[in-house]
């Protein structure tokens, strides 16, 4: 007995160059499958970050016919007595056309979306003043902040400079104003105002003649896990006003149901590739099984019955799985860590919002083990069905 559990000690360990590739195959598949998760997930997270931070908030409210009617105040002070709200920001949005001389010469944009803010308010529900790079955010009705793309293309508009804005009224009147750049937005990835313009909400209700109207209202809350409850109960308080409420996930459907599919697809790929490396230890397993022909006649000379030899390489295949799992698991984590920490971003993207999906590792790594142990179990039969006097031979 005791030879015989050296015997399988040494079917075990003695091709480690092979184990090692083994292993190898199968902390590559996991990694696959965490890379691909810290970045496509991370930037989907990111977009639905920044569209809360910047436009929506965790709850965009709108009319459906057209503009809200009721006063700020009124929207405001109710939603704010709710503990869930952490602010409340009304905004007014329309397009207009710019126009500025920079260095003798005219520079001119249309169709440029303009944003009427209430600042202070503002300040409290969205971070795009924390994007303002130059100068300050909106602080008067005479200031404009621009986005940097919209600066560029006025002809490089900095802090100062004077620019003309024109819009038309609700009656189909031009209405042209001058405004002083307070500042200049930027903001990487295109999910923030670096192509819009922002102003006073009441400097733009003056010009398009719709005195106390409002486009929408972003609410920002301090449990975003309450939107939809917050959502029902403001449905239910006005029944008879033409509101539509939407979370961050109903308001943002368009920009992000393109890339769920993507996600799904990416995951596929990765599982695919965690399936290339079963097939590889399936491989390896192949190869061992033919160079312990003599181990195996040995074992099953002295005594071994098929369910032994069964044991051993099924045993193997949990070790390689187990020890795979591992280092891929940690080294998966490590690479997670390192995009947390540093914010990962390429040439100007979004930086990524990573967080640890447990679920996720747990299932990868669980997934990982079993198809390493399931990789194990043809070759194991294959090994069951070598008859003593044919393994002897290459003794």
């Amino acid at each position: 007995m005791d030879y015989r559990l050296r015997l399988a000690k040494r079917m075990l360990f003695n091709k480690r160059g092979s184990l090692i590739g083994a292993v190898l195959a199968v902390t590559i598949g996991i990694m696959v499958i965490h890379v691909n998760f810290v970045i496509f997930q991370g930037l989907f997270d990111a977009i639905v970050r920044d569209l809360t931070n910047y436009r929506n908030g965790d709850i965009l409210v709108t009319d459906e016919s057209d503009y809200i009617n009721k006063s700020d105040l009124s929207l405001v002070n109710w939603f704010e007595r709710i503990p869930y709200v952490d602010a409340v920001a009304p905004r007014l949005s329309s397009t207009a056309e710019m126009n500025m001389t920079k260095n003798g010469k005219r520079f001119e944009e249309t169709r440029v979306p303009i944003v009427g803010v209430d600042p202070f308010r503002d300040i409290r529900a969205s971070t795009v003043h924390e994007t303002v790079t130059e100068g300050n955010y909106v602080f008067s009705r005479n200031s404009i902040v621009l986005g940097s793309i919209v600066a560029r293309d006025l002809g490089g508009a900095q802090v100062g400079d004077s620019v003309k804005v024109l819009v038309v009224d609700r009656w189909g009147q031009d209405q042209i104003r001058r405004f002083t750049v307070s500042g200049i937005a930027n903001s990487p990835g295109g999910q923030g105002f670096d192509y819009t313009a922002v102003v006073h909400i009441d400097s733009l209700r003056d010009m398009l003649s719709r005195t106390g109207e409002t486009s929408s209202f972003m609410v920002k809350l301090n449990d975003p896990s309450k939107a939809l409850e917050v959502k029902e109960f403001f449905l239910r308080s006005f029944p008879n006003d033409d509101f539509i409420a939407e979370t961050i996930e109903e308001s943002a459907e368009q920009q992000l149901a393109g890339f769920r599919s993507g996600i799904a697809m990416i995951n596929i790929i990765g599982y695919f590739g965690m399936m290339s490396s079963a097939f590889a230890i399936v491989t390896i397993q192949m190869m061992l099984v033919n160079g312990k022909t003599k181990e195996i006649g040995i074992l099953r000379a002295i005594g071994a019955k098929r369910k032994d030899i069964l044991i051993i390489f099924i045993l193997q295949g949990m070790i390689i799985g187990a020890i795979g799992t591992g280092v891929g698991t940690a080294a998966g984590l490590g690479y997670t860590f390192y995009a947390k920490e540093t914010k990962m971003s390429w040439n100007n993207s979004l930086p990524l919002e990573v967080t640890y999906n447990w679920g996720k590792i747990i299932q990868t790594a669980l997934t990982s083990f079993i198809l390493a142990i399931i990789a194990s179990l043809y070759p194991s039969y294959r090994a069951t069905k070598l008859l003593p006097v044919e393994a002897m031979r290459t003794v």
